[in-house]
């Protein structure tokens, strides 16, 4: 009889794709949450696994071998007073992950405040084209597997490293738990403003994923920020570094951007080693193929072959993602969490729709954007923009007064620095207003890391009434 498992949060991306991963190691695997939506909800379906909502006591009948605490679970939860009061065997995901399914791989961490999704997608799917079979697990859905989550027979394991705190009896951060052999490491800037009071704190759980590596393993980091100098200044394995910087390993020159692809020069130890290019735009997006090409090259993976994995890329779900092209109109979706995150986004936007009129629209959802810590940084990002809406704060009455950012004054600060801008109650009354002045050319970038009220489909549909009844 096969080990039952129950997932108390399982509907998040993180626990759904572990979900996932159990059920393919055959054991018998359920869940529960709060809320169960698409996504997630059509995947555990697909893989036939009984999710339970509301959360109650009586989901964990009959009794499970094992539960996994989801982060986002905290005391009072009905099912985890029960697992406490019974004594019920329990863990957190991280600990999971590393018990069942990193324990015995080479383990490659992607880490950072910015890209991590991103650069962990590349570089699965550059060590796949290779035929390395690496097992990997991304905080979303990569485009060239359509899957956020792979178990193969390779020695690699390729995991996407969350500084978010682990689980409610253990508030560091999850990546500390995987142990990890090599290391990139994209950036490091304030976030996550719930469990992280500054930088400084930020820096230091960093600083403790690159002790945690082996001195024969290796640290691939950015060369753009004394952040990123500081965390790995004492690291006890080689550290080799990538960028724009002329004393750097993996050096990127000579970047062109066009219509439809990006291409540049990357150099190695300041010789030129690969000519690459990809249909992603934005430099943000460059560096994190160069981190990714640099922690391939480094596991003997041949140049030519990194090329042709990043020409053969897709992308993932959420990540300027085009959700519709309706009457000249281009309709952006991209998971925005950071004011740095939402100023490379509309970077990259305008390289790649040069000349057009471009649209931000956002929802203020992150635990970071919903505080007023990023104020100045917000209105700076949002600003880059042509025309920007702000909707409501996501469930602001969870965030202190004090702390929370105050929309209007964003708004106000985005017009003083030149750009139109608006603030709507919610996405429907954005769908009402904008709607009606949208032209072609238009090119209009969401920006939320949630559902956003239904905007990307909402918006869409309004576009192709207007659309029939122009026909009509």
């Amino acid at each position: 009889m096969s080990k039952h498992i129950h997932l108390i949060g399982i509907c998040g991306t993180a626990m759904a794709s572990l979900a996932g991963m159990l059920k393919q190691r055959g054991f018998d695997v359920r869940g529960s949450d709060t809320a169960v939506y698409p996504p997630m909800s059509d995947f555990l379906a697909s893989l036939a696994i009984l999710v339970a909502q509301p959360y109650a006591a009586q989901n964990l009948d009959p009794r499970p071998d094992l539960v996994v605490v989801g982060n986002a679970i905290s005391r009072g939860n009905p099912e985890l007073e029960r697992v406490l009061d019974e004594r019920i065997p329990f863990q957190s995901m991280a600990q999971v992950l590393y018990d069942e399914f990193l324990r015995g791989h080479e383990v490659i961490t992607v880490a950072g405040t910015h890209g991590k999704t991103t650069t962990t997608s590349m570089l699965a799917w550059i060590f796949e084209f290779a035929g390395r079979k690496p097992s990997f697990l991304v905080g979303g859905i990569a485009e060239n597997f359509g899957a956020s989550f792979k178990l193969d027979a390779g020695r690699e394991f390729i995991i996407e490293g969350d500084e978010y705190d682990t689980v409610f009896f253990d508030k560091g951060p999850k990546f500390l738990h995987y142990f990890p052999d090599t290391v990139v490491l994209t950036s490091v800037e304030f976030d996550h403003a719930d469990i992280y009071k500054d930088l400084d704190s930020v820096k230091t759980a960093f600083k403790r994923l690159v002790n945690l590596v082996p001195r024969r393993g290796r640290v691939i980091a950015w060369d753009g920020a004394l952040s990123v100098d500081e965390c790995v200044a004492r690291a006890f394995c080689p550290v080799e570094r990538y960028g724009f910087a002329e004393g750097s390993q993996w050096r990127i020159s000579d970047v062109r951007y066009h219509r439809d692809r990006t291409c540049w020069s990357m150099l190695r130890e300041g010789k030129r080693w690969a000519e690459l290019e990809f249909g992603l735009a934005g430099e943000y997006n460059v560096l994190n193929a160069t981190a990714a090409a640099a922690m391939a090259g480094c596991a003997g993976i041949d140049a030519a072959r990194i090329a042709d994995a990043l020409r053969n890329f897709q992308s993932v779900k959420r990540r300027l993602e085009v959700k519709a092209e309706i009457g000249g109109i281009t309709i952006i979706d991209d998971f925005a969490h950071h004011p740095t995150a939402i100023a490379e986004t509309l970077k990259a936007l305008r390289t790649r729709y040069a000349g057009r009129r471009l649209w931000a629209v956002l929802e203020p959802r992150s635990n970071t954007l919903r505080r007023n810590v990023f104020h100045e940084a917000l209105a700076q990002s949002l600003a880059l923009a042509d025309e920007v809406v702000v909707a409501a704060i996501f469930k602001s009455e969870a965030i202190p007064p004090a702390e929370r950012l105050d929309v209007n004054e964003v708004v106000l600060e985005v017009r003083r620095r030149g750009a139109a801008a608006r603030q709507f109650p919610d996405a429907d009354a954005i769908v009402a207003a904008i709607a009606p002045e949208l032209r072609a050319g238009d090119v209009v970038a969401i920006l939320s890391n949630g559902g956003f009220g239904g905007i990307y489909e909402k918006l869409p549909r309004w576009l192709k009434s207007r659309e029939v009844s122009a026909r009509a």
